[in-house]
């Protein structure tokens, strides 16, 4: 083998190793992105209703909730909301075609009222996770 072949070869491994290098970084970048539209945590109640599903979470004191509509697709009213005892609610209320939410609070070990809307179909709940 010549040298030139032998200088291709290597620039041609090189230029692999670099883009396996460039697509190992940027991959979990991207799926931090992602899960930046979901919920941490662990799933703890799962609350169906005509129109939609909520999701409630919990993950080292916090609490997180979002709404799934039963025909994602089209644009409807989807509103999710989370409230810790003594404190204030946090809401997500708009017209989407996928979900509402994430919204979350920091709960602590304080008891939290989650609700969620999609169309004309609703679910709130009590005081929750106590």
């Amino acid at each position: 083998m010549d040298s030139g072949a032998i200088r291709r070869r290597l620039a041609v491994g090189l230029a692999v190793l670099t883009a396996s290098g460039l697509i190992a970084v940027a991959a979990p970048t991207q799926a931090q992105a992602a899960d930046a539209t979901r919920c941490e945590g662990r799933k703890v109640r799962t609350y169906p209703f005509p129109t939609g599903t909520l999701y409630v979470y919990r993950k080292q004191g916090h609490v997180c909730a979002i709404v799934l509509p039963r025909r994602p697709g089209r644009e409807q009213t989807m509103t999710v909301s989370v409230q810790a005892y003594r404190a204030m609610r946090v809401t997500d209320e708009g017209q989407y075609t996928r979900r509402a939410g994430p919204v979350t609070v920091h709960a602590g070990q304080r008891c939290v009222w989650v609700k969620g809307r999609v169309g004309s179909g609703s679910v709130s709940k009590g005081w929750i996770l106590c």
